[in-house]
């Protein structure tokens, strides 16, 4: 009588993946064979979900991909209505949701006296934990009133995380992302401290960190725009004609807050309309669409540090890059790079709520000089992103942030040497982002 020989450890190995899919997050990794035999197995065992497949197709294999199609296996459409039922009102979001120990506050700390800056704030911030980062070529003392949970860091913590050698900057209002570097938080919310809270339509005071959460915790809808903006808050809905497969929506990673006063706008414009206020507080908020830039701005803005926290880093720095908000590119370069990397993900970016009031210090016409480097630049720099493809391989952000940063030196850097150095420093941002979270 023939035995049936032992299985092999391949085999054994298969069987027990097929039996833990849920504690697989990566398959990109597994040689084609492999891979192919495992998918066949998953479906003898009737184990093929929507997860899973979504788990093979991202492997980006033409195998796999071509036996899905030549077995017609397609996504499931499973309608969801209404949105608004299970989703808080944003007054209820701000009480029941928000849990203190998930929010980090970063403050760029560029003068030293913080205390009516702080003192304005303190409804607001006094529950969170706050990293406040000195501009490291400020030489005063900060002055910080008492009555919040803040862990001041100066010049000397900076060097002893990542290093004097090191060709990362953190001055200027780069100092705001050695706040994200050393973050443990799932969402970090960064406010300069030249803003102060906003008031609404009705005179009430903006949580701005209540609203930023709100956007982060709900889906954003990227791939279809809602001509009645967030279909997820309070009086709004999906409209007509909009796809139901669509309508769950993707996990929003970024939240872009806008201000009230002094517009975001760049020297030129603002040296030939020196009294332009943005005075509209327009109450509404909206996902950006996938495959539409953005110059986004660190003044007012909140991410989920999970999922998208090393995408968002110190890279293009101007020749001579001041200490004013005309003099810096450096946070429109982050958002391209962080909106292209969302869109690959299939992550969300919102914009909108909440505002915040800002006061501007400085001369437009002074900083045109400096800034005049950065307008040229953007004419390459946008076609460059807009025609960025990530590979399938690329799964995570800080694999994102290498490819960016290789296609930005073989692409642009003959065009100007500072984009040669901006792609040394996103990987250098990379690896010293997994060295801090690593210990």
């Amino acid at each position: 009588m023939r035995t049936k020989p032992p299985p092999s450890l391949l085999s054994l190995t298969i069987d027990s993946a097929v039996l833990n899919l849920s504690d697989i997050s990566d398959l990109s990794s597994i040689p084609d064979h492999i891979l192919l035999d495992l998918f066949l197995r998953i479906l003898r065992a009737g184990k093929l979900t929507e997860k899973v497949l979504r788990l093979f197709i991202a492997t980006g294999k033409d195998e796999v991909i071509s036996l899905v199609e030549a077995l017609n296996i397609r996504h499931v459409l499973t309608p969801v209505l209404p949105t608004i039922q299970g989703v808080l009102k944003n007054s209820e979001m701000s009480q029941a949701v928000i849990n203190d120990n998930e929010v980090d506050i970063v403050i760029g700390a560029l003068h030293a006296d913080l205390t009516t800056f702080m003192n304005e704030w303190k409804p607001i911030f006094s529950r969170f934990h706050l990293i406040i980062v000195k501009d490291p070529d400020l030489k005063e003392e900060l002055q910080i009133p008492e009555g919040f949970r803040a862990d001041v860091y100066s010049k000397a913590d900076i060097e002893r995380v990542v290093g004097s050698s090191s060709s990362i900057r953190f001055s200027g209002y780069s100092c705001r992302y050695f706040g994200f570097l050393i973050s443990r938080k799932k969402y970090v919310v960064c406010i300069d401290d030249d803003c102060v809270p906003a008031k609404d339509n009705a005179g009430y005071l903006v949580d701005a960190v209540a609203q930023h959460v709100s956007n982060l915790q709900t889906p954003a809808t990227p791939f279809f725009f809602n001509t009645l903006y967030d279909p997820f808050r309070k009086g709004a809905d999906f409209v007509r004609g909009y796809p139901f497969s669509l309508r769950e929506g993707v996990n929003c990673a970024v939240s872009c807050g806008l201000w009230l006063n002094m517009a975001d706008l760049d020297a030129p414009t603002q040296a030939l309309k020196p009294r332009q206020k943005n005075v509209r507080y327009v109450d509404a908020v909206l996902t950006v669409p996938a495959r539409a830039l953005l110059p986004m701005s660190g003044i007012n803005v909140a991410f989920n540090r999970e999922a998208i926290g090393p995408a968002i880093g110190p890279a293009l720095r101007l020749t001579g890059e001041g200490k004013l908000r005309w003099e810096t590119v450096e946070d429109i370069w982050c958002g391209m790079c962080v909106k292209v990397i969302c869109d690959h993900l299939g992550l969300g970016v919102k914009t909108g709520l909440p505002y915040v009031w800002r006061t501007e210090r400085g001369d437009a016409v002074q900083s045109l000089k400096k800034e005049w480097e950065g307008v040229k630049l953007m004419e390459d720099v946008v076609p460059f992103f807009q025609s960025l493809k990530l590979p399938q391989s690329a799964t995570t952000a800080e694999v994102c942030m290498v490819e960016i940063a290789k296609a930005v030196k073989e692409q642009l850097g003959k065009a100007h040497p500072v984009f040669s150095q901006a792609a040394e420093t996103m990987v250098e941002w990379v690896k010293l982002w997994k060295t801090v979270a690593s210990g």
